[in-house]
């Protein structure tokens, strides 16, 4: 009995060894590296200018001045279209 328990840890023994991590190793830095660059052009583009863009923050500050007064109805309405024309 004691030979097939020493024959058995010897056989372990002999395959037990690691040829390293395999040419499939640089997906998961890469992967990584992808997540990370996404996250930061995500928080660069759209943390500036919200997450719709320039022409509904340009339509806002359009209202702001028309509201204070700054322009007249006549104005506010042109550069409307003009901003809204642009969008599209």
């Amino acid at each position: 009995m004691n030979d097939i328990i020493a024959t058995g840890t010897t056989v372990l023994a002999e395959n037990d060894h690691w040829d390293g991590p395999g040419p499939w190793w640089p997906i998961f830095p890469i992967l990584w590296l992808l997540v990370i660059a996404g996250i930061v052009f995500a928080v660069t583009r759209f943390g500036r200018r919200g997450w719709h863009g320039g022409t509904h923050s340009g339509e806002a500050r359009l209202g702001e001045r028309y509201a204070s007064g700054e322009i007249g109805e006549d104005e506010y309405r042109e550069r409307l279209a003009v901003l809204r024309e642009n969008r599209k």
